[in-house]
């Protein structure tokens, strides 16, 4: 802040500086302080370190006296005091007042401002009242009117609720012969009382210095002898004094908040303390005043409470920085510029909170303007709706339908992995099996449950099987059996399919829910509770979930109907084709078994590995040119003699044929089960359920609209919530008013 001189005398400036100090208070009054940074001026300093004398010297009144506190043995100052003074009046008065800050000074509300006492007109009945004053700070749970007429020695002798408050004492006095300033008082930094009080006593000096825009007034006894240099901002060490402790803390604290020294200004006090031998303090002092000291600057210096006509201080030319007219006029023009640089950021600020409460209003739900019944039906069909838009994918939000589809996905993929592993061989491990359940798919995981299975371990479940029939009949029995061996592994990951799009469905059920129903508690507690209860029941026969219903329908090996079994159906032609390859194969492999690739591979008429027409290309040529034409590898097979192992050959071929077919109808029939029969039914019925159960709910009570407003009665949190933002809204609208007020009239 760089000095500028102003007469301060003049009209405008006056007036100008009036109006500013008047703006300030406003702002104090509706609680702006916590808010933004308002400029200010505050008053630190320990016990006996004559604090109160200047605060009293420059106010003009005697305030609460340190002879007064020392007689009986308390803190006198116990919560901070606002003194504002005004030259615009044509006699001298004093009013007080208290300002509250609800919930120990949250800054979300307007604190309350209470007039104490009348106005005064007698300056010697200041200190009683504000004794009075203190005395209601202090004891919050008592009304402040039955302090009035307390004496001092009552004050004295009473117990009060609390030892130190940041309530405000706020001193207003009108004097034609005074300068326009306002400044805090706080209670002296103290070191005699438990350690809670005195941290909170350090904790409000903290808060009301570390602001930028705050000017701090550090009270330093000239008493005190300078022992030893500390650094460029303070002053010393200082022995020889009974409060030595308090005036370290003091200025411990402002070179904590103004590090740099541009906002604090030393204040020297009991000059008259100073013995007559004590010439080189005296001398100290004198360069510190002067600002020829080195070691001890402040931006804005250092000022003397008084002085006379003792040497030095009598032969020092410039004595502006001594007593205290000169003191408060250049505390006074430094307050007001500071206010005129501070205006546009204070208004800046506003502006900003303003419009964050305005968002946080705008990100409440609004509040409710139609009648419960209609509110409730409304929001009912609307979330209906919107979950039938889900299930059908008509909704711009498509993560359903896509989550589904990548379970189907894996649940597929699990499926394809319980094809039967049958090598027409005996010792199976030497092989791999035909994984082409469609067509060039490739096999990438089986199921771990699946076991290899060569020609003897058919021909045993063959045996295992035989019962009645007649000679050359393979039992039925032998089919279902090796059927049901991957049948039965369906189960789980069927479940799993199952259990994954149960928690899709349960997710997005429960969004919607929040998202029409949130605001209202008990409204989306009823729609929760039927909405999972008809989700779990949609769908299936007596009241069996449809997936499960879906699954188990599936289990059941052996199946297929009459039209799968014609010889046009594609499972009677795929026996066929793995009957004869199987026969092919076992005809075709060398003495020494070897692995391939793929199964198809050592039947494979154009095998990549061969450098030459194969021999069945030979084969099929030679016919050709017989006049057998448009045969296949696999018809070479019926001019093959009986294989010993048909039978066996024949069992695989079946079951894996059966396999192809059954893997088809699972991996299409339970997606479209779940989606079919739960989810669409779940979307179709639900409205219905949801009213059914509503109306009946609503018929048992015994007062229709009572019962509707409750269901539609908005959480308590939000209806709190929406009322304190909108008294924080104008709150900050009636301090941006007061802020544009001043500006629009300058």
């Amino acid at each position: 802040m760089a000095w500028v001189e102003v007469d301060i005398s003049s009209s405008d400036y006056a007036r100008r500086r009036r109006e500013l100090m008047e703006m300030m208070a406003d702002l104090r009054s509706m609680g702006a302080d916590a808010l933004i940074d308002i400029p200010s001026v505050v008053v630190i300093g320990g016990q006996s370190a004559g604090k109160s004398s200047l605060v009293e010297a420059v106010s003009g009144v005697t305030l609460l006296s340190s002879v007064t506190a020392r007689r009986a043995h308390t803190t006198i100052r116990r919560c901070p005091m606002e003194c504002s003074m005004s030259s615009h009046a044509t006699s001298w008065s004093c009013t007080i007042t208290l300002r509250i800050y609800p919930d120990n000074g949250r800054d979300l509300q307007k604190p309350i401002t209470v007039s104490f006492g009348p106005t005064i007109t007698d300056r010697s009945e200041v200190e009683v009242w504000l004794r009075r004053a203190q005395a209601a700070i202090l004891n919050p749970n008592i009304p402040s009117s039955s302090f009035h007429t307390k004496t001092i020695e009552e004050l004295r002798n009473a117990r009060n609720t609390l030892k130190f408050s940041r309530n405000v004492v706020c001193v207003s006095i009108e004097d034609p012969d005074a300068t326009d300033l306002s400044f805090y008082d706080l209670p002296g930094l103290i070191q005699n009382e438990e350690a809670e009080t005195v941290a909170l006593v350090k904790s409000m000096a903290e808060h009301y210095t570390e602001t930028e825009n705050t000017i701090i007034l550090t009270t330093i006894p000239m008493s005190w002898y300078v022992y030893e240099l500390r650094n460029s901002f303070s002053l010393c060490s200082w022995v020889r004094c009974l409060d030595d402790m308090e005036n370290q803390q003091s200025m411990s604290l402002a070179r904590a908040a103004d590090p740099d020294g541009k906002r604090t200004i030393g204040v020297l006090t009991k000059p008259d303390t100073l013995g007559v031998g004590a010439i080189n303090q005296r001398r100290k002092w004198v360069e510190i005043i002067e600002g020829r000291s080195e070691e001890h600057t402040l931006r804005h210096g250092f000022y003397c409470e008084y002085f006379d006509t003792t040497s030095p201080w009598s032969d020092m030319i410039d004595r502006h920085r001594f007593g205290i007219p000169g003191f408060v006029s250049d505390v006074s023009r430094l307050l007001i510029q500071l206010i005129e640089e501070a205006l546009p950021r204070l208004r800046e600020d506003i502006d900003k909170l303003l419009a964050k409460c305005i968002k946080d209003i705008d990100a409440l739900p609004l509040p409710l303007t139609n009648d419960p019944q209609i509110e409730v039906l409304e929001r009912v069909n609307a979330f209906c709706d919107v979950f039938k838009s889900f299930v059908n994918g008509s909704h711009e939000d498509k993560r359903l339908a896509q989550r589904n589809r990548a379970l189907y996905a894996i649940f597929k993929r699990d499926i394809r992995g319980t094809v039967p592993d049958f090598r027409p061989f005996n010792g199976p491990e030497g092989y791999v099996s035909l994984d082409d359940t469609e067509g060039k798919m490739t096999l990438t995981v089986r199921d771990p449950g699946v076991k290899a299975m060569g020609i003897y371990d058919i021909r045993r479940v063959i045996h295992e099987a035989i019962g009645w029939e007649l000679p050359n009949n393979v039992p039925y029995q032998a089919k279902a059996n090796l059927i049901a061996q991957f049948t039965k592994l369906w189960v789980a990951p069927s479940e799993r399919c199952l259990a994954g799009i149960n928690d899709v469905i349960d997710q997005v059920i429960s969004t919607l829910i929040s998202i029409h129903f949130g605001r209202f508690k008990v409204l989306e507690d009823y729609v929760g509770r039927p909405t999972y209860q008809e989700m779990c029941s949609a769908g299936a026969p007596d009241g069996e979930p449809a997936g499960g219903y879906a699954v188990e329908s599936d289990m059941s090996p052996g199946y297929c109907s009459p039209v799968q079994g014609t010889p046009e159906h594609s499972s009677s032609k795929k026996m066929k084709s793995n009957a004869s390859k199987g026969s092919m194969c076992r005809s075709s492999i060398p003495a020494t078994p070897q692995k391939s690739d793929n199964f198809s591979d050592s039947i494979n008429p154009h095998h990549p590995g061969s450098m030459s027409e194969t021999p069945e290309a030979k084969a099929l040529r030679a016919l050709a040119e017989a006049g057998y034409a448009n045969l296949r590898i696999s018809d070479l097979a019926r001019l093959l003699p009986p294989d010993s192992f048909e039978e066996e050959l024949v069992v695989m071929a079946d079951v894996r044929a059966y396999y192809h077919v059954a893997y088809k109808r699972i991996v299409d029939h339970i997606p479209f089960t779940i989606e079919h029969a739960l989810h669409h039914a779940l979307a179709k019925q639900l409205s219905q359920s949801l009213l059914t159960s509503l109306l009946t709910d609503v018929a048992s009570g015994s007062n229709f609209s009572e019962r509707m407003s409750e269901l539609v009665s908005e959480d308590a949190s939000i209806t709190q919530k929406r009322a304190m933002l909108s008294t924080r809204k104008q709150r900050l609208s009636d301090i941006r008013q007061r802020l544009m007020t001043f500006s629009n009239g300058t």
